[in-house]
């Protein structure tokens, strides 16, 4: 399984329409939507108003990830606002199955995130609750950074975790990728990788998705 999530923190956003239109046209599975509230990591993306703005126009389903503290509080509101997978990390939840168990109760796919020094470990009580697992390659808060190889081993470690305890939840990855390294990161295990920067500034965002999920399907 190859599974492609463009990143719309690297879209333009004076264009934003525009990019939504070419990846409903692409081999694109999924739209990856950052969240980021300025406190949990060090930069403000964006919120309801935009994910409202692009549902009506977006054919994929919405990938949001949130890098935001109290999460819990906010569960409805991205449900309405089109969320199908809500990501939210395991560093800003003080009850993580509880919030995961809500995530599934509004009919959202529930996902679990970890930072870099984060191990996968902590991961152990909650991969039977939830759909998607998803391990940060860079530090969170800023697109455009260079991928941590370490990553690697924390999605085999991860990989031979789920097959351990039978249990089928995605794995995905996010930051730093692009057609350098989404092979290896396929190879090592990842179900499904996140690209902004890879995407939108290449000269040709279609040909580069049909590439990249071609990397996945040959592992």
């Amino acid at each position: 399984m190859s599974i492609l999530s463009p990143s719309i923190l690297s879209a333009d956003f004076a264009n934003l329409e525009s990019d939504i239109t070419m990846l409903n046209k692409s081999v694109a599975d999924w739209i990856h939507i950052d969240v980021m509230d300025g406190v949990f990591v060090p930069n403000i993306s964006f919120g309801f108003p935009v994910l409202k703005a692009i549902q009506p126009i977006s054919q994929k389903p919405f990938d949001v990830h949130l890098m935001i503290v109290h999460p819990e509080k906010y569960i409805e509101r991205f449900k309405e606002a089109g969320a199908e997978f809500l990501t939210v990390h395991y560093e800003t939840c003080k009850d993580l199955q509880h919030t995961v168990k809500e995530i599934r109760a509004q009919g959202m796919k529930a996902g679990v995130s970890i930072n870099p020094e984060t191990p996968v470990s902590v991961l152990n009580d909650i991969i039977p609750y939830v759909d998607l697992l998803l391990v940060m390659s860079v530090h969170p808060g800023f697109g455009g950074q260079k991928f941590i190889p370490e990553t690697l081993q924390k999605v085999q470690d991860l990989k031979k975790m789920l097959q351990q305890r039978g249990v089928h939840a995605l794995i995905e990855v996010d930051g730093g990728i692009g057609l350098q390294n989404a092979a290896e990161i396929f190879k090592a295990g990842a179900d499904a990788i996140v690209a902004g920067a890879s995407i939108f500034s290449s000269e040709n965002p279609l040909k580069t998705m049909e590439e990249l999920k071609a990397l996945g399907e040959n592992k």
